[in-house]
Formats: C-alpha cells, structure tokens, sequence
C-alpha cells in the first residue's frame, strides 16, 4: 500500500508541476514576444466553461477570434468585460503580445 500512496504523490505533484511550469512558460513567451498593433475585424465570440462539479463552482473563459489585415486569423483569450463590450463584425485595431490580449479600439 505504501507503493501505490507514493506512486499517486508522485503523479500529484508532477501534475501540480506541468500546470505551473506550462503556465510559466506562456507568460515568459508574452513577456518576450514583440507588441503587436494592427487593423482586425472580430470574427467570432466563444465561451469555454470548465469546473462545477460537486461543490465547486464553475468558471467561464472568453475568446475572441479577429482577422488581421494581412488574411491571418488570432484567437484570444479575453477579460469578461471586453468580451461584452466587443462585438462580432466589429472593425478597429488589436493590440496584443504573444497570446496576450492587451486591447481594442473600435473604429
């Protein structure tokens, strides 16, 4: 029984590890990516809902996908009160860095 407790430790905290590390990762990657400022049109809005079993609650992540200028499409993940406040088919300019959403201005 000893074993199979360590085993599952192990497992535990090797998850625990990859969840930061990925998330460490990502943000180093924004941090160094190159601030990007162009013309976009928002194609599209989704919601992704994760948790909320047993008594835990649930949580709701907000995308938007925009066309750039150039043909090429972004999807980003949004704060929720951008997410209200742009709307599909919206034209303005994105400002993001890596997969990092940092504003949009309307046109």
């Amino acid at each position: 029984m000893s074993a199979f407790g360590t085993i599952i430790f192990i497992i535990v905290i090797g998850g625990f590890i990859y969840v930061i590390g990925k998330g460490l990762i990502t943000w180093s990657s924004n941090n160094t990516a190159t601030p990007v400022t162009t013309f976009a049109k928002v194609l599209s809005k989704r919601t992704q809902v994760y948790g909320g079993s047993g008594e835990s609650s649930a949580r709701t992540a907000y995308f938007i996908t925009f066309e750039l200028g150039n043909g090429e499409r972004v999807e980003l993940q949004v704060k929720p009160k951008d997410s209200g406040l742009i709307v599909e088919g919206d034209e303005g300019t994105l400002m993001y860095q890596g997969t990092r959403f940092n504003g949009f201005s309307r046109r």
